[in-house]
C-alpha cells in the first residue's frame, strides 16, 4: 500500500542515477539476440522491459523451474562470482612509505638532511626519530581502521532463496546458497525483508512492492509488477517488472530471474571501477599546504640572515653554518607531524571506543571539526523509515474517528484473508493509531489485496446487527477511491484538491470508502469495487527520529548549518523539518528542475540561502556539495546510498552509517556506528577538540620559536660569541618539543566546541608575527637584565653566563605560553587540577631553572647564575605574563587562530 499515497510523484529524473548505459561485460539486448540460450551473456537492465518473460528466460538460457547445478556452476566460473570487484587495502608498510608524503614531515626530512650536510649529526638524529615516530602513529591508525572497516564487510550478508535441479529431468529444490553464488538465469523467490542480490528480471508478482532508497533516494516504497511491455520514458529504476541489486522487498512476494550479478549490475556501474580522489583537496589538505609553505618560507630566509650577519658585523663566515642551521631547526617546530597524529589518532581511538565512529583517514577527524554546513538526507537520519498516522479526515475536511475505524477494518482483514505475511508499513500505521475492539468487531468474509495497477486493497466484512449484509471497505490512492465513488464531478474536484493540498503540506495521503451488498457466496470481484460511498481521508507523516529534535539544536549551537538533500517531495521534506523546529522560509526550498537551470555560482549563492534541496538525483547532490565547499564552507555529507556516492567523494567529509551500502562505507572518511545525528555531533566535538589542540600547538611553537629568532638575530649584531651555542639549542628545543607533547592529551575549555575549528595560514601567520613580536621584547629585556646582574654591559662578555641565563628565560616564557596561550580562555584543566598542560609547564621550568646548575648543564657550557638574575627575571617574566594577557584580551588577533 505504501505506493498508494497520493503524495505528489517526484517524477522518473527525481532522485535517479543518470543512465550509465550498459555496464562492462553487459550488452543491451537486441531482438537478435533472443534465444541465444545457455551461451548469452548476461544482459543489463536496459532493453529489458521490451521483452516478454518467456523471451527472457530463453534468451539466459533459463526456464521457470531454473538451472541446474552443472549449468549455475559453468556459468559462475565463466562470469564470476557474484560480488563488487574488490578495493585492496593498503598493506601497513605501504601506509607507513605513503605517510612521507605529508608536507610537514617533507618539511623535517629537508632539515634532516641539511643538518646531516652541516655535521650536525645529533639534530639530524632527532629530526629522523621525529619522522619515524610521525610516520609510524598515522600508518598505525589508519591500518586500525582498514581493520575495522573489513570486520565491518562480514557483517552484510546473505543467503538467497533460489530454485536448483540436481539434474535436467527432475523438478527444483527450494534452497538457500549465499548470494555470491548466485548466476544469470537462476530462478529466486523474494518475501519482505529480503534483500535483493543481484538485478532481476520479475517472473511473477504478488502486491509487491520495493525500497529503492539506496539507489534513487526515494523514501517511499515503488510498486512492480511482472507485466510484460515496454515503459515509455524514464530510466531502468522505472520499470516496474525490474528489481536491482542494494533494493529490499517492502511488501508482497515474487519469484523473479536473474539477469545480472556482480560487476554487471547497476549498483556496480553506479559504483564506478574504483574508488575516485575527491576533485579538491580538503579543508585540512588546504591548511597544511598552507602552512607548510609558511614554514618553508621561514627557514629558508633564516640561516641566509644568520650567516650575513655573522659575516658582516663579526667575521665569522661560514663558522656560524651550524649555528644558522639550529636556528632554522629552532623556528620549525619539529614535533608537528607527531602532535599532529598523536591528536587525531587519540581523538579517532576515543570515538571508536566510546560511539563506535571509525574514522578512516586521520585527517577527517579535523574536517569534521572544521564542517561549518553538513548536508544529510531525510530519510533515516530526521525521520524514521516508516509513516505514522497523522489525521483521519471526514469529506468536509474535519477529523472523524470512523475513517479511522474503517481504515482498520480493511487494513486487518486485508492482511488476514489475503494471507500477507505483514501489513505494509501504512497499514502498520493505520492499525497502531485504531482501537483494537473496534476493528474485532467485525467478521472478515473476503478480501482483494493491493495491486499496483488498481492502486487499492478491498477488505469484505459483517457488519454487526446487519444481518444478510456485507460491507465492502475500500482503501488506497486517493484518484483511484474517489472514481469509483458516486458523486458530483464538481465534489470530486473538491475532494481531490484537499487530497492534493495535504499532499503539498508533505503528507501521505490515502482514501477510504465503503459500500452495502447482499450477502453472497460467490467470490468477491474487482468490479464489485463500483458505487462506493466516500467515507474521507487518513493522512500520514514520517515519524521524527527520536534524537533528530536535540541533535540539530546541538549541531546549532556549534555553528554547524544544517542542508537537507533529498529525493522527496519539497512538501515532505519542509513537514519533517517543520515538525522538528527548523525553520524554512518560503525561499529557501530549491527543486532539482531549477537546480538545472543555475551556474555554478548562481548555485553557489542559491545554496547559501537554501534549507531543503528536494527531489535531488545524485548529480544535484555532488553540484550542490561542491557549491558549497566554492563558497568557502567545509562541507561534511552524509549519505548511505549508491545515489549518495558523488556526493560523499565531492564533500571534504563523507560520512555513512555502519548499515550503509557497501560501496558507500568504501567511500565514506567516517563511519558511524548508526544513522543518527547525536553521532555527528560527537564526532564534531572530538574534531574540534583535536583540532583545537593542533592550532593551539602551533600558536604556541610557531609564536615561541619566531620570538628565539628574532631575539637570536639581535643577539647575533650584539654579542662577540654565538647567543647560544648549537647543542644548548637542541636540547631547548627537545625539551620544549618534549613539553608540547601534553598538547595530544589536552582537553580544551568547552567554548573550542561553539565554532568551527579551521587551520587559515594567514590568521595564524598574524597570530604568530604579534605573539612572536612579544616574546622577541621578552628576550631582549632579558639581555638588559643580564647585563644588570653581571654589573654593566661587560658582564656580557661571559658566554657562560650569557647561555644560561638565556636558556633559563626561554623556557620559563615558553611554559607561560603554553598555559596562557592554550584552546579557551579558561585555565588549565578547568577546575580538576593542573591538566596535562600546567604539569607539561612545570616541568619545563623546573628543567630551565635546574639544568644550568646541574653536573649535565657543565657539559652543554652552562654556568650557575647570581641570585639577582632570578629576582630580576622574575620581574621580567611578570610583565611578559602581563603582555600576554593583555594581547590575548584583543578578541579580533586571538579568535583569528580560532
Amino acid at each position: 500500500m505504501a505506493d498508494s499515497a497520493s503524495a505528489p510523484d517526484p517524477g522518473p529524473a527525481a532522485g535517479r542515477l543518470p543512465d550509465a548505459g550498459p555496464e562492462p561485460g553487459a550488452v543491451t539486448v537486441p531482438e537478435s539476440a533472443l534465444g541465444a540460450g545457455p551461451d548469452a551473456v548476461p544482459v543489463s537492465g536496459s532493453g529489458l522491459d521490451a521483452l516478454t518473460v518467456l523471451q527472457t528466460l530463453r534468451h539466459l538460457g533459463s526456464g521457470p523451474r531454473g538451472l541446474t547445478e552443472a549449468e549455475a556452476e559453468e556459468r559462475q566460473a565463466r562470469f564470476g562470482a557474484n560480488t563488487l570487484p574488490g578495493r585492496r587495502e593498503a598493506s601497513w608498510p605501504t601506509a607507513l612509505l605513503r605517510s612521507l608524503r605529508d608536507p610537514f614531515t617533507a618539511v623535517l626530512l629537508c632539515l634532516g638532511l641539511v643538518s646531516a650536510a652541516v655535521a650536525s649529526w645529533g639534530t639530524a638524529c632527532v629530526i629522523l626519530l621525529l619522522v619515524v615516530v610521525s610516520c609510524v602513529l598515522r600508518a598505525s591508525g589508519e591500518h586500525r581502521a582498514n581493520r575495522s572497516m573489513a570486520a565491518l564487510r562480514g557483517l552484510v550478508a546473505s543467503t538467497a532463496t533460489v530454485l536448483r535441479r540436481t539434474e535436467e529431468d527432475l523438478p527444483p529444490d527450494v534452497r538457500e546458497i549465499p548470494v555470491e553464488e548466485l548466476v544469470a538465469g537462476d530462478v529466486i523467490r523474494l518475501g519482505p525483508g529480503d534483500l535483493v542480490a543481484a538485478d532481476v528480471r520479475l517472473l511473477r508478482a504478488q502486491g509487491l512492492t520495493v525500497h529503492q532508497a539506496v539507489l534513487t533516494g526515494e523514501s517511499a516504497p515503488v510498486a512492480k509488477d511482472a507485466a510484460d511491455g515496454a515503459q515509455a520514458g524514464g530510466d531502468d529504476f522505472d520499470r516496474s517488472q525490474l528489481c536491482f541489486q542494494g533494493s529490499s522487498i517492502a511488501s508482497g512476494s515474487a519469484t523473479a530471474v536473474v539477469v545480472a550479478t556482480g560487476a554487471r549490475t547497476r549498483f556496480a556501474a553506479a559504483h564506478g571501477p574504483g574508488e575516485e580522489a575527491r576533485p579538491e583537496a580538503s579543508a585540512f589538505d588546504r591548511s597544511v599546504h598552507g602552512i607548510s609553505w609558511i614554514l618553508i618560507r621561514f627557514m629558508l630566509l633564516t640561516p641566509p640572515l644568520v650567516l650575513m650577519a655573522g659575516a658582516a658585523l663579526r667575521d665569522r663566515g661560514l663558522e656560524t653554518l651550524p649555528f644558522a642551521v639550529a636556528v632554522a631547526v629552532g623556528l620549525t617546530p619539529e614535533m608537528l607531524p607527531v602532535i599532529v597524529t598523536m591528536c587525531l589518532a587519540r581523538g579517532a581511538s576515543l570515538l571508536a571506543r566510546g560511539h563506535g565512529v571509525i574514522v578512516k583517514r586521520l585527517p577527517s577527524l579535523h574536517d569534521l571539526g572544521a564542517v561549518d554546513v553538513l548536508c544529510l538526507d531525510k530519510t533515516g537520519t530526521l525521520t524514521q523509515d516508516r509513516p505514522v498516522l497523522d489525521r483521519a479526515l471526514g469529506p468536509g475536511g474535519h477529523d472523524d474517528p470512523e475513517v479511522l475505524r474503517w481504515a482498520a477494518v480493511n487494513a486487518w482483514w486485508t492482511l488476514q484473508l489475503a494471507d500477507l505475511p505483514a501489513p505494509d508499513a501504512l497499514d502498520d500505521a493505520v492499525l497502531d493509531a485504531a482501537d483494537e475492539d473496534d476493528v474485532m468487531a467485525y467478521d472478515g468474509v473476503a478480501a482483494l489485496p493491493f495491486d499496483p495497477l488498481r492502486r487499492l486493497a478491498t477488505a469484505v466484512v459483517r457488519t454487526p446487527g446487519r444481518l444478510g449484509t456485507h460491507t465492502l471497505v475500500v482503501k488506497g490512492a486517493a484518484e483511484a477511491v474517489l472514481e469509483r465513488c458516486v458523486l458530483a464531478d464538481r465534489e470530486r474536484a473538491g475532494l481531490l484538491a484537499l487530497a492534493a493540498r495535504q499532499a503539498d503540506d508533505g503528507l501521505r495521503v490515502l482514501a477510504v470508502a465503503t459500500a452495502e451488498r447482499p450477502a453472497r457466496t460467490r467470490d468477491y470481484t474487482p468490479a464489485d469495487e463500483r458505487g462506493l460511498d466516500f467515507r474521507g481521508f487518513v493522512t500520514f507523516k514520517d515519524a521524527l527520529a527520536p534524537t533528530a529534535a536535540e541533535a540539530l539544536r546541538a549541531l546549532a549551537d556549534r555553528g554547524v548549518t544544517v542542508r537537507i538533500l533529498t529525493g522527496d517531495h519539497p512538501g515532505t521534506a519542509v513537514r519533517a523539518c517543520r515538525d522538528l523546529g527548523v525553520p524554512v522560509p518560503a525561499d529557501a526550498v530549491l527543486a532539482a528542475d531549477r537546480i538545472d537551470g543555475l551556474t555554478d555560482p548562481e548555485l553557489a549563492e542559491a545554496a547559501a540561502r537554501t534549507v531543503v534541496f528536494a527531489r535531488c538525483a545524485p548529480e544535484h547532490k555532488a553540484r550542490i556539495a561542491t557549491a558549497l565547499r566554492t563558497s568557502g564552507h567545509t562541507v561534511g555529507y552524509l549519505g548511505d546510498g549508491v545515489n549518495d556516492l558523488p556526493a560523499l567523494r565531492a564533500a571534504d567529509v563523507g560520512i555513512a552509517p555502519r548499515d550503509a551500502v557497501a560501496v558507500a562505507r568504501e567511500s565514506a572518511d567516517v563511519v558511524l556506528a548508526e544513522k543518527d545525528l547525536t553521532a555527528i555531533d560527537h564526532s564534531i566535538a572530538a574534531g574540534r577538540y583535536s583540532g583545537g589542540n593542533i592550532a593551539t600547538y602551533l600558536r604556541v611553537s610557531l609564536s615561541s620559536n619566531l620570538g628565539n629568532v628574532i631575539a637570536m638575530l639581535a643577539a647575533g649584531l650584539l654579542l662577540p660569541f654565538l647567543p647560544m651555542l648549537p647543542a644548548q639549542v637542541l636540547v631547548q628545543n627537545l625539551c620544549f618539543d618534549a613539553a608540547q607533547l601534553a598538547f595530544a592529551h589536552d582537553r580544551p575549555h568547552p567554548s573550542v566546541l561553539r565554532r568551527p575549528i579551521l587551520l587559515r595560514p594567514r590568521d595564524l601567520l598574524r597570530f604568530i608575527t604579534g605573539f612572536g613580536a612579544l616574546n622577541a621584547v621578552a628576550d631582549l629585556a632579558t639581555f638588559g637584565v643580564l647585563a644588570l646582574a653581571l654589573h654593566g654591559s661587560d658582564g656580557l662578555d661571559d658566554a657562560a653566563v650569557f647561555h644560561s641565563g638565556w636558556f633559563t628565560e626561554n623556557l620559563l616564557t615558553q611554559g607561560l605560553v603554553m598555559l596562557l596561550l592554550r584552546a579557551g580562555s579558561a585555565g588549565a584543566g578547568h577546575g580538576r587540577g593542573p591538566g596535562p598542560i600546567g604539569w607539561a609547564a612545570g616541568a619545563l621550568a623546573a628543567v630551565g631553572l635546574l639544568l644550568p646548575v646541574s653536573p649535565f648543564g657543565s657539559l652543554l657550557g652552562f654556568t650557575p647564575l647570581p641570585p639577582l638574575y632570578y629576582l630580576l627575571l622574575a620581574a621580567v617574566l611578570a610583565m611578559y605574563t602581563i603582555g600576554l594577557l593583555a594581547v590575548r584580551g584583543c578578541s579580533r588577533l586571538y579568535s583569528c587562530a580560532m
